[in-house]
């Protein structure tokens, strides 16, 4: 049957009479946009999860692009958070890190905030239980700032450049081939493609990952909390971020960073509560820094809980959506330099958008520019590893005793605390044999030494 039916048809309809059906480029180019395979065109919507610095990264990369397109192109940013009138508190500390100027002013086109800084960052001091080493370079320094005054600023940033900013959180979404619906509290937009750039907010996890086949990634808790000491207190307390490795096992790391009025002191961990803040806050390294008890009430202090990725999410991007910044887990994960990082993939995720299409294929693009944090991670998780087994084994007195003796080691705890270089790199300058050798004669005097004191006690 099924012969004689194709016998007939090739009867009927010779292969010389067969031409090829051919549309006009401009209906090739509405079907492509039509299903995404197309880059954004003269009209089209974005709709951008979250109002962090990544979100307004991407928002005003695609205005500035296509600006230089000749194009329209609405950009629509909801951020449930307010700015002023209302305390908000960011699990973020508000250092700003190099090349955090070249980002806003060279890649983005806006102003750095010099009159938000209220402290420049010259260095760290890096503390073990027992020991502790200063750590500066002659690099360009770091910015202490407020989160909140830097958010509102590059929300001011974002109006500027035409950007529709909408004070409301999405409650839920819809992907379909062809369009991606918004829900928020106050109305719904019907889009082009989604940006999703919430950090690791748990109802906008939920959110996209009942919609889309993402899945968040693995992260830690960070508890916050901020002292005012009073200003002479502050002009003694220095330039420089205090850094702490402690040896509870809870605690992965802790900091206490100088601000304008007030000292912001945070922890990290897989498993803490305000009883591990509490007790970092009586930890002996950092009781010798912190004011007296009489400048400062504990019973008053506010703490606020927060996470921050250590891994990639899973399925970050796909047809119509893509994740940028702490949502996609693009951020180094040990000490993450998270503000430059969303950034970076705010303004990669615009020109694929823009150049490229909005498609599952045309996202990959966007994975290949991410690809010096992607392929730092393993470098970053060993590094994390090592640092917990070292702290909670006592040898980080060691390797600061040794850092003291040793450049390559002191750059490497640096440039580890710093993020100024990339794991792999620190381990390739400090992995090789010259450095081992000293350390294995470090280790020995320094180990001896000790075993001696404690015999002749």
């Amino acid at each position: 049957m099924v012969r004689k039916t194709l016998k007939s048809f090739r009867e009927k309809f010779p292969a010389q009479n067969i031409r090829p059906v051919s549309l006009p480029d401009t209906d090739v180019s509405k079907v492509r946009a039509k299903w995404g395979m197309e880059r954004l065109q003269d009209g089209s919507i974005v709709g951008i999860v979250g109002g962090g610095p990544g979100g307004m990264a991407c928002a005003i990369t695609l205005k500035r692009l296509a600006r230089e397109r000749g194009i329209r192109v609405q950009t629509v940013i909801y951020e449930g958070k307010t700015y002023s009138g209302v305390p908000h508190y960011n699990q973020c500390v508000g250092v700003l890190s190099p090349p955090i100027r070249s980002l806003l002013e060279d890649q983005l086109q806006v102003p750095f905030p010099d009159h938000l800084v209220q402290r420049e960052i010259t260095g760290y001091i890096l503390y073990s239980d027992n020991r502790h080493i200063e750590l500066q370079d002659e690099s360009e320094p770091s910015f202490a700032v407020r989160r909140i005054t830097f958010d509102s600023y590059l929300l001011d940033q974002a109006l500027q450049w035409g950007v529709d900013v909408r004070q409301s959180r999405v409650t839920d979404l819809e992907l379909h081939p062809d369009r991606v619906i918004l829900y928020s509290e106050t109305d719904y937009l019907r889009c082009d493609v989604v940006v999703g750039a919430f950090g690791l907010d748990d109802g906008s996890i939920q959110m996209f990952e009942r919609a889309t086949d993402y899945r968040s990634p693995e992260f830690l808790y960070s508890i916050v909390t901020k002292i005012h000491p009073g200003m002479d207190y502050m002009a003694q307390i220095g330039n420089k971020i205090f850094a702490f490795l402690p040896s509870y096992r809870r605690i992965e790391f802790g900091a206490i960073t100088p601000k304008y009025n007030h000292i912001t002191i945070n922890i990290a961990g897989k498993d803490i509560n305000t009883h591990w803040m509490d007790t970092f806050l009586r930890y002996s390294p950092v009781r010798q820094i912190l004011p007296s008890n009489d400048s400062y009430d504990h019973n008053s202090l506010f703490y606020f809980k927060g996470k921050f990725p250590i891994s990639i999410a899973k399925n970050y991007y796909g047809h119509r959506y893509v994740m940028i910044g702490d949502a996609a887990g693009l951020v180094r994960p040990f000490k993450g330099k998270g503000i430059n990082s969303a950034f970076q993939s705010g303004i990669h995720a615009a020109q694929v958008m823009m150049h490229e299409g909005i498609s599952r294929q045309a996202f990959k693009l966007f994975e290949e520019t991410c690809h010096e944090i992607i392929h730092d991670l393993p470098y970053g998780h060993f590094m994390r590893r090592f640092a917990i087994l070292s702290t909670n084994y006592g040898l980080l007195d060691f390797f600061i005793h040794f850092a003291h003796q040793n450049q390559i080691m002191q750059n490497a705890l640096f440039n580890s605390v710093s993020a100024h270089k990339f794991y792999r790199e620190i381990l390739r300058e400090t992995v090789r044999w010259p450095v081992l050798k000293d350390a294995f004669r470090s280790f020995y005097k320094y180990y001896g030494a000790k075993f001696h004191q404690a015999e002749t006690k």
